[in-house]
């Protein structure tokens, strides 16, 4: 339809991708957010000289906040990380259809091999960190404060410089290798599975019409990619947390008075050389688990919802698109 093309070269596949993804996000983000604040938190949490930790496991933050009275404190920062959860996964998603489509009309292939789906990927990650990161940055500062001390985005920004508002962006750069590792197994077994479902509906009854994955299937291989690039890069994504965690001596007064406790480390050395000095090898992987816990379910709920509304975003699009191209025809009529 490109005769009916109303917005003016916009892409407008990229943009429905773009679109569901980030209501994807948006939804999973709001629903697991009291899981991500218990894992954040812990992650954060670095054994003192004594050899005692303040959370033993996960539960242990939650039953804190239910202590304290304060079960709302586990939606601290849900404002912030719900903004950074959109605009984060609307442009990668965009990006990454983007540059996939830009990719196979350069190159003339019909479809596209791991290794560049690997660097598009990465090439959407890039973008996107650059763009979020002090959001993300305030979303975890919000997050590891104390229970019911939580400031709101512009105050936690203004607490530090605009640099310090980029901590951690070099560990963030070195983790787009995650969602690039996770949509290439995503997409890679999509395809296979549509592949044989599509081959196994032309044998029994003669349909060779494309089929949509169900949500249980898009739910399982969200699952399944995230797990393994969550393993992967776990030691990184918890040295990030450390940087970018609250300073326990402004957030938690009861907690800096006791012997032990430091401020957190500031650079990937600093964090590795603690965890490597205070906890060992089981440091770089304390939290695994959560991690692995709140990122599984909270990809497979995006893609399952991306998936589940990707059509309907596109006819709201196409319809928009057959507005705007409606008005601006009556426009040159009336000027003529």
């Amino acid at each position: 339809m490109e005769g009916e093309d109303g917005g003016g070269g916009v892409d407008w596949d990229s943009l429905a991708e773009a679109a569901s993804g980030a209501v994807g996000a948006l939804v999973s983000t709001t629903v697991l957010y009291p899981l991500d604040t218990c894992k954040t938190k812990f992650q954060a949490d670095v054994q003192t000289d004594q050899g005692a930790h303040k959370y033993r496991n996960l539960s242990d933050v939650f039953w804190e906040a239910i202590k304290k009275k304060q079960f709302l404190s586990l939606y601290q920062g849900l404002k912030t990380k719900n903004i950074q959860s959109f605009i984060s996964q609307f442009v990668y998603f965009y990006g990454y259809s983007y540059f996939k489509r830009l990719y196979l009309e350069k190159s003339g292939a019909k479809s596209i091999g791991t290794k560049a789906n690997l660097l598009i990927a990465a090439a959407a990650g890039a973008c996107t960190v650059v763009v979020t990161q002090p959001l993300d940055t305030a979303s975890s500062r919000m997050q590891t404060s104390a229970f019911g001390k939580s400031k709101g985005l512009r105050a936690t920004l203004a607490e530090g410089t605009w640099l310090e508002a980029f901590d951690g962006l070099g560990i963030s750069l070195m983790l787009t290798c995650n969602p690039s590792i996770q949509y290439t197994v995503f997409d890679q077994l999509k395809q296979k599975l549509i592949l044989r479902q599509t081959r196994r509906n032309a044998e029994s009854a003669g349909d060779s019409s494309p089929v949509a994955l169900s949500a249980f299937s898009a739910f399982l291989l969200g699952a399944i990619s995230k797990s393994v690039a969550t393993i992967l890069t776990y030691p990184l994504i918890r040295c990030k947390v450390m940087i970018q965690a609250a300073d326990p001596d402004e957030d938690d007064e009861d907690e800096s008075e006791k012997p032990g406790n430091s401020r957190p480390p500031k650079t990937m050395l600093g964090a590795m050389h603690a965890m490597w000095n205070k906890e060992g090898i089981p440091g770089f992987f304390k939290g695994l688990h959560a991690q692995i816990l709140k990122t599984v379910l909270s990809s497979a709920l995006l893609l399952m919802i991306k998936e589940k509304i990707s059509k309907f975003t596109w006819i709201s699009l196409l319809a928009l698109r057959r507005y705007l191209f409606v008005s601006r025809k009556r426009i040159k009529t009336l000027s003529i």
